[in-house]
């Protein structure tokens, strides 16, 4: 498992090999500073703990700065552990981009843009009632409630609600093309999250 915390700079498009236009989004690898790591015999597993974005001191609360401090180690704004680390790394390295000269693929994982409260229409495709003048049902998501038995909503009925503001992953995306000198790297199609937005990117399983 090889995995860096990056930054979502937005989306843009390319030609591929056959001269077909492509959407690829760009994601900034910022410095990834090892700041701790997970052994079997102290923790119980393997794991190595990455930081990026530099931030003051006064921004973190104690507990979180102490565990820069134990290791000498420049705070951060965004850390991560990840498991299984592949690769032999010290306290206070700095990995880069290169660490996905090797693969093919990668998984990305963020936060989904919020949409706020939302309808069924939206939220969850339904695709409402008539246009029709005099309808009174246009966008509503329509009965919900059971009569005399079970007389109640069931659970996990499809209703208006809060919307985005969720973690998911993005499986087997291609990398497309990897700067070494701008630390940048470009996957094929759409990430989760914002522009600007931090997000984590792991070496897939999925060969090329």
């Amino acid at each position: 498992m090889l995995g860096l915390i990056a930054k979502k700079v937005g989306m843009t498009q390319v030609f591929d090999d056959y001269g077909e236009l492509m959407p690829v989004t760009v994601l900034k690898i910022e410095p990834n500073v090892v700041v701790d790591q997970r052994t079997p015999e102290k923790n119980g597993y393997s794991a190595v703990v990455l930081g990026s974005h530099d931030v003051k001191e006064k921004r973190l609360t104690a507990p979180n700065l102490g565990q820069f401090k134990k290791n000498s180690v420049d705070p951060k704004r965004y850390v991560v552990e990840i498991r299984d680390f592949d690769k032999e790394c010290e306290i206070g390295e700095s990995l880069g981009v290169e660490l996905f000269e090797n693969s093919a693929f990668v998984d990305v994982t963020g936060t989904t843009k919020g949409k706020g409260y939302q309808g069924v229409m939206k939220r969850h495709g339904f695709g409402g009632g008539r246009k029709t003048h005099g309808s009174k049902f246009h966008r509503a998501n329509g009965s919900t409630g059971m009569a005399a038995w079970p007389s109640r909503v069931i659970k996990g009925t499809r209703m208006p609600g809060r919307m985005g503001g969720d973690r998911r992953t993005v499986q087997n995306l291609r990398i497309v093309n990897i700067d070494t000198d701008q630390q940048t790297l470009l996957v094929g199609g759409a990430v989760p999250g914002t522009k600007d937005g931090y997000i984590i990117v792991q070496a897939s399983k999925k060969k090329g």
